[in-house]
């Protein structure tokens, strides 16, 4: 790793991976943090496997070619689980941090032994979180309750945190979570702790709601400590979007002052 400035590339499709970015910057510095919301093609949730392999690819190889990074973060549930392992294979001197529902810590917070679990149907479906829920189905006292929110990020994305539409959907799909005594809850996307304070309010309980941006801010500290990283100084970010996005929204989820752009990327 170089003497200077830590170089971090960060993609989501949305801006839902700038809760992973917020993270970073209570714990990183002496870095420049590179943000890609991939608007284009959002939502991922929706998209088929081997087309969001090839979105990462185009993306991380972009990441390298613009900026040089030392590190890259898929802030991405639904990414991670269709692209990462092969990223690694393709690019095996980058360190490559992925995101994944946060099954384990939901375990050792729950009392009920029941957990809610929030995600996009392709992370539901996906072969990683398949593998997690496995591991978990064979531990005594512990139940899942799993929840496709097919739309939900495309609601975030439109600023419509706290609509009528919102919470109209998030009721629909707490309501067996709440009769059932689920206590704690995983957001499984990136997007989702940004409706964190509605869904506590609709749960009308003291639910545990388990994100995955701390953690992963963590992992990267220490991956970079490993690599003589010296963690002083300040922090960067800029932001850009292969489309439309809400810069307004974006400073408001991070706040601070963000550099925008807007860029095209090639998805073959």
């Amino acid at each position: 790793m170089r003497s200077e400035e830590l170089r971090i590339g960060v993609f989501d499709s949305g801006l839902g991976g700038l809760t992973v970015v917020k993270a970073l910057t209570k714990v990183i510095q002496n870095a420049d943090i590179f943000y890609l919301a991939d608007t284009k093609n959002a939502p991922y949730g929706e998209k088929t496997p081997k087309q969001i392999l090839q979105f990462s690819l185009d993306i991380t190889q972009y990441f390298l070619d613009a900026y040089k990074i030392d590190i890259l973060i898929v802030a991405c549930n639904t990414a991670t689980s269709a692209a990462i392992e092969i990223l690694r294979e393709r690019y095996p001197h980058l360190i490559i941090i992925g995101t994944e529902p946060g099954i384990k810590p939901a375990i050792e917070h729950t009392l009920t032994g029941k957990i809610g679990i929030l995600a996009t149907p392709a992370t539901l479906s996906g072969e990683k979180y398949q593998s997690l829920a496995n591991r978990v189905a064979n531990q005594k006292n512990i139940q899942l309750f799993e929840q496709a929110c097919p739309g939900l990020v495309e609601q975030i994305e439109k600023g419509e945190i706290s609509s009528d539409e919102t919470k109209k959907l998030l009721e629909q799909w707490l309501l067996p979570m709440n009769e059932n005594g689920v206590d704690t809850i995983v957001l499984g996307c990136t997007h989702y702790p940004l409706v964190g304070k509605t869904i506590s309010e609709i749960m009308h309980c003291d639910v545990t709601l388990i994100e995955t941006g701390s953690a992963i801010a963590r992992r990267t500290l220490d991956m970079a400590l490993q690599r003589a990283h010296k963690n002083h100084g300040k922090c960067t970010i800029q932001m850009e979007s292969t489309g439309s996005i809400d810069c307004q929204a974006a400073i408001s989820i991070l706040g601070q002052e963000t550099v925008c752009h807007k860029i095209n990327i090639i998805n073959h």
